[in-house]
C-alpha cells in the first residue's frame, strides 16, 4: 500500500512539472505556427520605451508587444547597414560570404541571392506554408533592359522574391530614397513610371528618379501595413499556416510621418515617424488578435541596424532622447550603436509573457529557428551562420558562442561573452573616428580594439594591450569562422567569389 501511494505521488508530481514546463515541439499538436517578421529600417535601440526607460518617444504598442513576449537585450544585426542584414535574415548566412563585402545595393542592382540558395521562405513553403513578402526588398532583382540598356517596365523582373520561396511578393527594389520608385507585384511593375521626382528637404529627401503614378512616397509605409493586414486576414482561416515577411522602409529617409502624426512627438519628424510606425504595428496586432490566431502566431519585431544620423542626434539630444541609448556609434559603425537593436518575439503558445533574455543573438538566427520549429532538417549548405532561438523561447540553453559583426566599409568585429574584438582602429563607419575623415587621429590609435562590454558598455577603454591572450583567442575564432565558410557545425563550405577582402589584413 505504501508503494502504491509513492507511485501515485510521483505520477502527480510529474504531471505538475510537465504542466508548468514550457511547450516543446513534442508537446504541441502537428499544426505549425503562423510567422510574422516585422523589420523596421534604421530604428535605434533607444527608440523604444521598453528598451530605453529614458527615451522620449512614446511607443505604447511595441512596448505592449514586449510585455506580452520576450525582449532580447543583446540582439545584433549581422551588419550595420541595410542590404547585408536583410541577406542574413533570409538566408541564415553572413553577407560578407557573398560578393557584398561592403556597402549596400541600390535600386537598380542585380539579385544578390541566387535561385539555388535556400531561404527562410523556401523552406517554409516546402513545409506547407503560404509565404508572402510585402515591403522593402533591397536585395537586388534583375530588371529587364531595352536596346538602350534602360529598364523596360512593361516586362517582368527576373530573379525576384518569387524565385526565392515567396508565393506572393509586393514591394519596391531599394530604399525609399533610391530610384526607380516603382511597386513590383509578383514580378510585374504595377504601373509604368511616367514622371521623374526628387525631394531635397532636410528630413524628406530622396534621390532624383523615375516615379510611377501609383507610388506616393508618403503612403508607402501605410500601404505596406494595409496590405500586410489584408494578407493576415485572408490567411487566418486558411488550412495552411502562413509566413509574412514585412520589411518596412521606415524610419529610414525620407522621414515622412503622415499629416495625422506630424508634430505628435514634440521632438522632431523622426520621432513622429516612429510613433506612426508604432500605431500601425498596434493595428496589425489587433488584426492578429481579432482573427483568432494570436495564441499560435510567432511575431518578431526588430530593426535592420542602428539609427541613422539623418534622424538628427543633436536635435534629439537637446530634448533628452538618444536613439542609440547608452551605446557608442550609430548606423554604419562597428560600434554597438551600429548593430545592437531592439528585438521582440511574441508567441503565446510557447513564450512566457514579460520575459527578458540577455543572451547575445544575431538576426541570422531566424532561419535555423524556423527550421527547428517546423522540424526541417538543414543541410550543410543551408543557414551556415544561423543558430535556433527556439530553446531561448522556452528559456533553455542556446548553443551560439560568438557573433561576427560587420560595418559599412567591410570592417570586422567578433563578440564572445563579455568581450568584443574590433579588427580596425576606427568606427568602420560614419562616426568618429571616421576612417575617411579622421585619418590623422586614427594614425595614433592601435590597429585593433578590445572592450569588455560588461564593464564598459560605451566602448570607451581599449584593453587590447592589457589582454593579448583574449585578443589572440578571439582573432583565431574569427579567422576560423571566416575561412570555414560557416560558424555552425558541419562540413566546411566555400565562400562566394567576389570583391577582394581588403579588410582581412590579419589573415
Amino acid at each position: 500500500m505504501k508503494n502504491k501511494y509513492i507511485f501515485i505521488s510521483v505520477v502527480c508530481l510529474m504531471f505538475i512539472q510537465s504542466y508548468k514546463s514550457p511547450i516543446s515541439l513534442t508537446d504541441k499538436s502537428e499544426s505549425k505556427p503562423n510567422i510574422i517578421y516585422i523589420l523596421a529600417d534604421d530604428l535605434g535601440y533607444g527608440d523604444l520605451s521598453s528598451f530605453n526607460p529614458n527615451g522620449k518617444i512614446k511607443t505604447p504598442h511595441l512596448d505592449e508587444l514586449a510585455s506580452q513576449g520576450m525582449k532580447f537585450t543583446d540582439a545584433h544585426t549581422s551588419s550595420s547597414v541595410c542590404t547585408p542584414t536583410r541577406y542574413g535574415i533570409l538566408t541564415g548566412r553572413y553577407n560578407w560570404r557573398t560578393r557584398l563585402k561592403q556597402g549596400v545595393l541600390n535600386g537598380r542592382s542585380t539579385a544578390l541571392i541566387p535561385k539555388e540558395r535556400s531561404t527562410v521562405a523556401s523552406i517554409l513553403k516546402s513545409s506547407g506554408y503560404e509565404t508572402a513578402f510585402i515591403g522593402k526588398w533591397h536585395l537586388g532583382w534583375d530588371w529587364p533592359k531595352n536596346e538602350d540598356n534602360h529598364i523596360d517596365f512593361s516586362l517582368p523582373v527576373v530573379n525576384s522574391p518569387n524565385d526565392l520561396g515567396f508565393e506572393y511578393a509586393y514591394g519596391h527594389s531599394g530604399s525609399l530614397d533610391m530610384p526607380p520608385y516603382v511597386y513590383v507585384e509578383n514580378t510585374i511593375p504595377t504601373s509604368i513610371p511616367t514622371d521623374t521626382t526628387v525631394n531635397k528637404g532636410k528630413y524628406t529627401w530622396w534621390r532624383k528618379g523615375l516615379t510611377a503614378p501609383d507610388f506616393v512616397h508618403e503612403d508607402v509605409t501605410p500601404n505596406f501595413f494595409r496590405r500586410g493586414m489584408d494578407f493576415i486576414e485572408q490567411q487566418a482561416s486558411a488550412k495552411n499556416p502562413f509566413f509574412l515577411y514585412l520589411p518596412l522602409p521606415s524610419p529610414h529617409t525620407p522621414i515622412l510621418p503622415s499629416k495625422d502624426w506630424y508634430g505628435k512627438s514634440g521632438l522632431n519628424p523622426y520621432a513622429d515617424f516612429i510613433m506612426m510606425i508604432d500605431h500601425y504595428v498596434g493595428q496589425l496586432l489587433s488584426v492578429v488578435e481579432n482573427s483568432g490566431i494570436e495564441e499560435d502566431t510567432l511575431i518578431i519585431f526588430t530593426s535592420d541596424n542602428g539609427c541613422s544620423p539623418e534622424a538628427d542626434f543633436e536635435e534629439l539630444a537637446l530634448k533628452g532622447h538618444h536613439p542609440s541609448h547608452h551605446f557608442r556609434g550609430h548606423k554604419a559603425d562597428i560600434f554597438e550603436g551600429g548593430h545592437r537593436v531592439p528585438f521582440i518575439a511574441k508567441w503565446p503558445a510557447v513564450i512566457d509573457a514579460g520575459t527578458i533574455n540577455d543572451q547575445v543573438i544575431c538576426t541570422t538566427d531566424f532561419m535555423a529557428t524556423c527550421a527547428e520549429i517546423i522540424g526541417y532538417p538543414l543541410e550543410d549548405d543551408q543557414a551556415e551562420d544561423s543558430f535556433s532561438l527556439f530553446p531561448l523561447f522556452q528559456q533553455k540553453s542556446y548553443n551560439r558562442s560568438a557573433v561576427v559583426h560587420h560595418s559599412i566599409n567591410g570592417s570586422f568585429a567578433i563578440r564572445k561573452g563579455d568581450w568584443k574584438l574590433i579588427m580596425c582602429p576606427d568606427s568602420g563607419g560614419w562616426s568618429y573616428p571616421n576612417p575617411r575623415r579622421d585619418k590623422e587621429a586614427i594614425d595614433s590609435l592601435p590597429p585593433i580594439q578590445l572592450y569588455n562590454l560588461k564593464d564598459d558598455v560605451a566602448e570607451s577603454e581599449n584593453l587590447q594591450a592589457k589582454y593579448p591572450q583574449i585578443v589572440k583567442e578571439l582573432q583565431e575564432i574569427l579567422t576560423k569562422q571566416i575561412l570555414n565558410g560557416r560558424s555552425t557545425k558541419g562540413e566546411v563550405q566555400p565562400n562566394d567569389t567576389g570583391n577582394e577582402w581588403r579588410h582581412l589584413w590579419w589573415i
